[in-house]
């Protein structure tokens, strides 16, 4: 099995990257990280090789992804570069705002360009989007990074509508609170906190199983999936009153 994990110089992608490498796949990673990517190569055992790229340089993806697919056909492209800093309206920052919707939504658009054609003509392969809980619905400190996480589940659902009956399989991840320097930056105590081995653990548990919508650790998920379908006049005060804020 040949995959592509983009966004894997660190935390989920990371993980994830040797993880599969473990189990005997032929893992590319990409990132901007030349150094994070190579130091996966060494411990790779010749089953890791390195293509460092900007997810929000379309010609750069594109020369990537013909690249590795040299080394065979792409069965799996998992998208887990991301970029967060909290962030509320009262302090928006445009510039910053306009780095998450690059780098968390256009980035999955540019991958998306150069894997899909190959896929399509051959009728095989699976594409694994990694979303975030925080795209559910609103949340404080997340004006930034829960739209940008909202459309890339939307994104995936309608992939999954054109590409299932075509013979590729899709999912979105939705995790909750993962140990990565993303989330080291919050200030706030985080519920079901997991390692990126965990992470990862599950999600290759789950894309095995060909679920579409793979959310982890579950104790968590599920109550941020039970928030998702309440009501705005419930749905505000439990933020509010859980979160403090």
């Amino acid at each position: 099995m040949h995959v592509w994990v983009v966004g894997a110089s660190s935390g989920i992608g990371e993980a994830t990257a040797r993880a599969l490498a473990r189990q005997g796949a032929l893992v590319s990673v990409s990132a901007r990280s030349e150094a994070a990517l190579q130091a996966l190569v060494n411990e790779g055992q010749g089953r890791i090789q390195s293509f460092p790229l900007d997810v929000t340089d379309a010609a750069a993806v594109r020369e990537a992804a013909q690249s590795l697919q040299r080394r065979g056909p792409l069965d799996l492209m998992v998208y887990c570069a991301g970029h967060y800093r909290a962030m509320r309206a009262d302090a928006m920052d445009l510039i910053d705002m306009e780095r998450h919707l690059d780098i968390n939504y256009r980035g999955a658009l540019n991958v998306l360009d150069a894997v899909l054609p190959a896929m399509l003509a051959r009728g095989s392969g699976h594409i694994s989007l990694i979303s975030s809980v925080a795209g559910f619905r609103g949340l404080p400190k997340s004006l930034a990074y829960g739209p940008t996480k909202a459309a890339l589940t939307n994104l995936a659902e309608n992939l999954y509508i054109d590409l299932q009956p075509r013979g590729l399989g899709v999912s979105v991840v939705h995790p909750g609170f993962v140990q990565t320097p993303l989330t080291a930056q919050n200030d706030f105590q985080m519920p079901a906190l997991i390692t990126p081995d965990q992470a990862a653990a599950a999600m290759i548990e789950d894309w095995a199983r060909g679920l579409f919508d793979i959310h982890y650790p579950k104790r968590f998920t599920r109550w941020m999936k039970l928030l998702r379908v309440l009501p705005y006049r419930l749905y505000f005060p439990v933020v509010r009153r859980f979160t403090g804020l």
